[in-house]
């Protein structure tokens, strides 16, 4: 198992300057966590030593593009955070609609470089390019669009950036790599965030909007790494019954893990998810004493299903968003259409994962 995959070796067969050598350490703990601990079938490697490569290759051609471009201020950003699975997505996509708000999307975080412009055909070939990735995906993770549906032209979590600095907890969702996760938890956490400037930075050079809008649940607990770098950063927080997300983001993970992996011990799974998301929400909490209401936000995920206008129109009185008439009809389609989509049914408990409503309870709340 320990030579499953080859840190020194990975590096070898890249041809790019990767910057700073701050990936160094990720990449060795990553590796060796997914040959100890992972458990990979044989595509499982493949297809991490593919991704751990392709993270590094655009690591290496965003530090080229951004080294060449001139010092910028970065749109001011916006942070929708919580627990997995506590309605961000619903949140996030709502937000979404204003024209003053851009999010990366999901083909510019596949392949970002070199810029094009909207609408031209490499930006065409790009899309479809991200449909093949997606395409490949559903054959080896099956149902995972009825839990977490992804289109190449739809905006995408913040893990998916992170992962330039080989900082990123996608890599525990592929496969079961507790050494890494911890190393998450101890490392320095802003590293992730200088690499997410820099991706923003080569984006907002051809297409600079008013307000960058982010989403990714890993974002919480990291507030004060965040602020480092976004001094004017303000953060709209929801939050849902845990005992309803964490066993939605163990079944998320051990469906991903299927493509990876011979198997998953559930209740391991449990026990790291409801440790890691623990950590992270008393960090949050701790951090959160520090910034004022025009820079951080709590609502309910029970309100919010119920009046999402009405939250939203909150958020942007509290945050002093101009909301206009154009953009409230768009809010109103949105939210009609979407209560009129049927939506799989995602089946999960927390017995499942070795957990329970009192354990989880009295970690999260």
């Amino acid at each position: 198992m320990s030579n499953l995959l080859d840190a020194d070796k990975l590096l070898q067969s890249l041809n790019i300057d990767l910057g700073e050598g701050d990936y160094e350490e990720p990449l060795h703990i990553l590796i060796e966590s997914l040959n100890e601990e992972a458990n990979l079938t044989y595509f499982g490697k493949l297809a991490c030593e593919y991704q751990i490569k392709k993270h590094l290759t655009l690591r290496g051609q965003i530090f080229q593009k951004s080294r060449s471009l001139p010092n910028s201020t970065i749109s001011r950003p916006v942070f929708v955070i919580g627990l997995p699975r506590s309605g961000t997505t619903f949140l996030f996509n709502l937000l979404s609609l204003d024209p003053d708000h851009r999010s990366p999307l999901f083909w510019e975080m596949m392949n970002p470089l070199p810029l094009c412009k909207s609408g031209s055909i490499t930006e065409k070939m790009r899309v479809m390019r991200s449909r093949a990735i997606l395409f490949s995906k559903n054959r080896f993770i099956s149902k995972l669009d009825d839990i977490h549906a992804i289109t190449a032209t739809s905006p995408e979590e913040c893990l998916l950036i992170k992962v330039f600095a080989l900082r990123s907890i996608l890599y525990f969702y592929m496969a079961n790599t507790p050494s890494y996760l911890s190393y998450l938890e101890n490392s320095d956490r802003t590293v992730s965030y200088l690499w997410h400037r820099r991706f923003l930075k080569v984006l907002q050079s051809v297409n600079k909007p008013k307000r960058w809008l982010l989403k990714d649940p890993s974002h919480l607990g990291n507030l004060d790494e965040i602020l480092s770098i976004y001094p004017d950063a303000c953060f709209i927080h929801i939050h849902r019954d845990p005992a309803e997300t964490i066993p939605s983001i163990c079944s998320l993970t051990s469906q991903v893990r299927k493509g990876f992996t011979d198997s998953t011990d559930l209740n391991e799974l449990g026990k790291r998810t409801l440790d890691f998301w623990e950590n992270s929400n008393k960090r949050n909490e701790a951090q959160k004493n520090n910034l004022n209401t025009d820079q951080y936000m709590d609502i309910y995920y029970e309100d919010f299903i119920k009046n999402p206008l009405q939250n939203i129109e909150s958020i942007y009185a509290n945050f002093n968003f101009s909301f206009d008439k154009k953009s409230k009809e768009l809010l109103k389609s949105y939210i009609e259409k979407s209560v009129k989509t049927p939506k799989e049914k995602h089946n999960y408990t927390l017995e499942e994962y070795g957990l329970d409503k009192k354990k989880v309870d009295n970690s999260l709340r």
